[in-house]
């Protein structure tokens, strides 16, 4: 069929808007995604004290960079007292699906405490239905416990100051595989957690509870994850991370109570590092 040329002319222009609209999708996502997440955070289903907490976490920015948008299914591994179930849970109920993939404390040897926080948890989503109530509880504690979320179902897994957790008790490298399975290829692994200076020994890591950058990428590259970003949205320079307690010395923990209390409060929370990993797509 001959097309002539003004014909040509129209079916071209019409080929590049379309491919420009669709390249335009990601930044009106991203748009949708920031302004959902300031009337979240702006919200007064928080807890006072999670969102005085913003000036150190950084909610909308991190959250912004790992790319989480309102459509995902996201999966946050050991969510602990919901601080970030506050903003997951909203942005995600209607067009997405959140997981709270919570410790399995049907494990054997399971600390009480860890059985009252999870009480306390599932309290909190019983507390407001309407940003709550379709998400989905779940437990992972590799690798006897794996039941996050349906395997390669998950376009996004979070994790937020656990992996010091899991590295002290020798499982880290099971974990990791456990959000590897459950992505979906070229699916997303956000990571924030505090950051030791390089060449930290592993022995000082698993007791101050700061990491290095190469540990948590080793483990996370052992899986089969790409690194893909980093960022300094939670960095902070202040942090010495030469402390007798660790980094729970600093808030909000403050182990040792009154002792320099001033100090630390001025100092603030600890210095992180924020990674972002893909699973690759074959």
């Amino acid at each position: 069929m001959l097309i002539i040329p003004d014909v040509a002319r129209r079916t071209a222009a019409a080929l590049l808007l379309s491919a420009a609209a669709v390249c335009a999708l990601p930044n009106a996502f991203a748009q949708d995604a920031a302004a959902a997440l300031d009337q979240i955070l702006a919200g007064d289903h928080r807890d006072p004290k999670n969102a005085a907490r913003d000036q150190y976490r950084h909610p909308k920015e991190t959250l912004l960079f790992f790319g989480v948008r309102p459509n995902m299914t996201v999966v946050e591994v050991w969510p602990s007292a919901g601080w970030y179930t506050e903003v997951l849970a909203p942005l995600l109920k209607d067009e997405g699906k959140y997981y709270a993939a919570w410790y399995a404390t049907q494990a054997k040897g399971t600390p009480d405490a860890a059985k009252q926080n999870e009480k306390r948890f599932e309290a909190k989503l019983a507390e407001r239905p309407d940003l709550y109530g379709k998400a989905i509880k779940t437990s992972v504690l590799a690798p006897e416990y794996i039941d996050l979320a349906p395997p390669g179902s998950a376009d996004m897994v979070l994790t937020f100051r656990n992996v010091h957790n899991w590295a002290k008790g020798g499982y880290a490298d099971a974990m990791f595989k456990a959000f590897y399975d459950v992505l979906k290829p070229g699916g997303i692994l956000g990571v924030v957690d505090h950051r030791a200076k390089p060449g930290t020994g592993f022995g000082v890591q698993a007791r101050s509870g700061y990491l290095t950058e190469d540990y948590v990428i080793g483990a996370a590259q052992k899986a089969g994850f790409k690194l893909i970003a980093s960022s300094e949205i939670n960095a902070n320079p202040k942090d010495t991370k030469d402390y007798s307690a660790g980094v729970w010395t600093l808030p909000p923990t403050l182990r040792l109570g009154d002792q320099d209390k001033e100090k630390y409060l001025a100092i603030g929370e600890s210095d992180r590092m924020t990674l972002k990993f893909e699973k690759p797509v074959k």
